[in-house]
């Protein structure tokens, strides 16, 4: 190897060689070629350069969790995108961890799966080994403590000293609140709880304020959108208010808009 002052240097000798290889033939006639890569003097004051991306992949979503007196909300769009790409238009972004226990999730698809597994696993096992539940403080610490960069998560639980929302954030930092909303429509959903919510709404306005926040998110996110998947935590159990609701009808439920029968003709 070339020390890192001096350039390498290929003699004459040793380039009429590789000539005399490449047009070489064999018994079969087959002319041999030799693959020389170029050589170039490197700097090693300088870094190295790093493959890029041929072009960025963005993604985003739209999750929200609130806590009122009938217990926690949480709610998230379907929609999974990659760059200007819908991957898929029915993620669900909302996972049932305990009876007590949800996480939302926003950021990589696959990295948030893999890691609600094991959590799942790891309180289940708690919950074996100390013959009681996983407190949601300990579920959050936990999560933290797996956690690794490019994720964001929920996790709402309702235990026996009330309903808690918790924001485990990707370095692993836990920020307790009363609203919460994750992703890239975030700014679009705060909007619409902050104008909202209060601690004495009954369960049915809780559930229509979530549907309204989620839906102005995706009316002005591009990478939010589809379906809603929202559920209800209760100091026992968790109860799914709606899975997959159809976006069309959400459309006409909060504007006020009158769902008439369509008949389509096919003319031949």
């Amino acid at each position: 190897m070339a020390s890192p002052g001096r350039q390498l240097h290929i003699s004459s000798s040793s380039s009429t060689c590789l000539t005399r290889l490449k047009t070489s033939q064999t018994h079969c006639g087959t002319p041999q070629r030799v693959f020389v890569p170029p050589l170039r003097r490197v700097d090693p004051s300088k870094p190295p350069l790093s493959a890029q991306r041929p072009f960025p992949l963005s993604h985003g979503t739209t999750t929200l969790g609130f806590v009122f007196q009938g217990g926690v909300i949480a709610a998230a769009d379907t929609r999974a995108s990659a760059g200007g790409l819908v991957a898929c238009p029915a993620v669900h972004k909302i996972t049932p961890i305990h009876s007590h226990l949800v996480v939302t999730s926003s950021g990589s698809g696959a990295d948030c799966m893999l890691w609600e597994r094991i959590l799942t696993r790891e309180i289940r096992l708690y919950e074996l080994r100390h013959k009681r539940r996983l407190s949601i403080r300990g579920s959050a610490k936990l999560l933290s403590l797996m956690l690794h960069p490019f994720k964001g998560t929920d996790v709402s639980s309702a235990p026996s000293s009330g309903p808690r929302l918790v924001y485990v954030c990707s370095d692993g930092a836990r920020l307790q609140g009363d609203v919460i909303s994750v992703g890239s429509g975030s700014p679009y959903a705060y909007g619409v709880l902050d104008g909202g919510l209060s601690w004495s709404l009954s369960k049915e306005e809780a559930v229509s304020l979530a549907r309204e926040a989620v839906f102005r998110a995706t009316h002005r996110d591009a990478y939010s959108g589809n379906n809603v998947d929202l559920f209800h935590v209760t100091g026992m159990f968790l109860k799914v208010i709606f899975f997959e609701s159809n976006i069309i009808k959400l459309v006409a439920d909060i504007q006020g808009i009158v769902m008439e029968p369509i008949l389509i003709v096919n003319q031949r």
